[in-house]
């Protein structure tokens, strides 16, 4: 995807990904005379003209368009979190992109968009993250939602069916879908695909066919564990619509966020590579681990594993040392969670296990770190007996590589199962 060039024609001259990650929405700094995108603090923003600022308030009120000229007031919008979005739609090879306090708030805000047109009932592909399932259950926003496997979405499309949403790889077993024809499947419903898992770097829905792209951007667009956001790319006309809904409900994104989104989002080809490559053996060394029953790593890639143990996989994540046990994922420091006890709990067993979410299943967050020191603790951490404590009280997992005696790598892994 590296070498992808986006085809808008807004966007002259065609630049790779990894040129866009570092340069849009900052081309215009150095005409400003500036290298880092200002952090604009204020809520509200003075207006003599008092006729004119009526005339943008009833503009937007009437499209959701972005108002012209300077800012009215920040829950319309942020220049610095206008930026991220100008930089996310890039990458996502989209028109537009709408930025919220988290992708919960994104993805309520989807939803109430097409509910305020009577749109109401929404397909859906398990697995999901389990509180976009549970959103969509519990029926908090008014919406019904009929679940469904790919074959069948267009089978349970009604008239009054708003949106299909599947999220591709799936959180937590990295089920991947083929989104080309899934969104022919929807034929005139828009088609949401969660990319949080694959990023930009490893797919673009968009060019697929899925009219919204979310993101939670607190993991990979963020990158360091910082920051909480959510973003829809999408079309012009679907961003106007989100605008309004952001405006009236009030989830908006701090600008200090939108900063530290937009820096992020510089390294997030180098940092999702990386992670991606030392993924990529890890899941190979526990697929030839006799304590590890199942792999599942998606044939995109990607820095996300999910695995499931022959023990008990809460005395797995009490034994990590080096690996931070932790929720959410896509931070430089690789965590691990048990999805059936933390992400997913709030989703029914029966609908858990139905998706493939095992009481056993692992999920693995791969950082930066050396593949080898990972190794050293997961493998510590497998071991069914007590894990060693030297006369300093440090695990042996949690000792420096080169003072722990080099296991041998597994031999060759059986291909891991998808």
């Amino acid at each position: 995807m590296d070498s992808a060039r986006t085809s808008t024609a807004s966007r002259t001259p065609l630049r790779a990904l990894a040129t866009e990650a570092v340069h849009a929405g900052r081309d215009d700094l150095a005409r400003q005379g500036l290298h880092a995108p200002p952090i604009d603090l204020s809520t509200t923003y003075p207006s003599y003209d008092s006729r004119g600022e009526a005339a943008r308030i009833d503009a937007f009120a009437a499209t959701g368009a972005e108002p012209d000229g300077p800012p009215v007031y920040g829950r319309l919008g942020n220049p610095t979190v206008a930026r991220f979005e100008t930089a996310l739609a890039r990458l996502e090879n989209t028109e537009a992109a709408v930025a919220f306090a988290s992708g919960m708030a994104a993805l309520t805000a989807v939803l109430l968009v097409r509910a305020s047109l009577g749109l109401r009932h929404v397909v859906a592909v398990r697995p999901l993250y389990g509180c976009s399932d549970h959103l969509l259950t519990a029926g908090l926003l008014g919406t019904e939602v009929t679940w469904t496997d790919p074959a069948g979405v267009a089978d349970a499309l009604r008239p009054d069916t708003g949106l299909v949403l599947v999220e591709s790889p799936a959180n937590p077993t990295l089920a991947e879908i083929d989104l080309r024809a899934l969104a022919h499947s929807c034929g005139t419903v828009p088609l949401l695909a969660d990319n949080t898992f694959a990023t930009p770097v490893l797919q673009r829905p968009a060019e697929h066919g899925a009219r919204l792209v979310l993101h939670s951007a607190t993991k990979y667009l963020g990158g360091h564990g910082d920051v909480m956001a959510g973003v829809v790319a999408c079309d012009e006309e679907f961003a106007g619509h989100l605008r309004q809904v952001r405006f009236a409900t009030g989830g908006v994104l701090h600008p200090l966020a939108g900063y530290l989104l937009l820096r992020g989002l510089s390294t997030l080809p180098v940092r999702v590579r990386a992670a991606s490559t030392t993924a990529a053996e890890l899941a190979r060394r526990l697929a030839a681990d006799p304590r590890v029953t199942r792999v599942h790593y998606p044939r995109i890639g990607g820095a996300m594993i999910a695995f499931e143990v022959d023990g008990d996989p809460h005395e797995v994540i009490g034994r990590v040392r080096l690996i931070t046990p932790a929720v959410s994922l896509g931070s430089v420091d690789t965590l691990i969670q048990h999805p059936a006890s933390i992400s997913h709990r709030i989703v029914d067993a029966d609908d858990r296990k139905g998706a493939g979410v095992s009481d056993r299943l692992l999920r693995l967050s791969v950082g930066l770190e050396d593949v080898e020191d990972l190794w050293a603790d997961l493998d510590a951490a497998l071991e069914r007996d007590p894990v060693p404590v030297d006369e300093t009280g440090a695990t042996t997992a949690s000792r420096p590589w080169s003072a722990r005696q080099h296991r041998p790598s597994p031999p060759p892994a059986r291909p891991a199962e998808r």
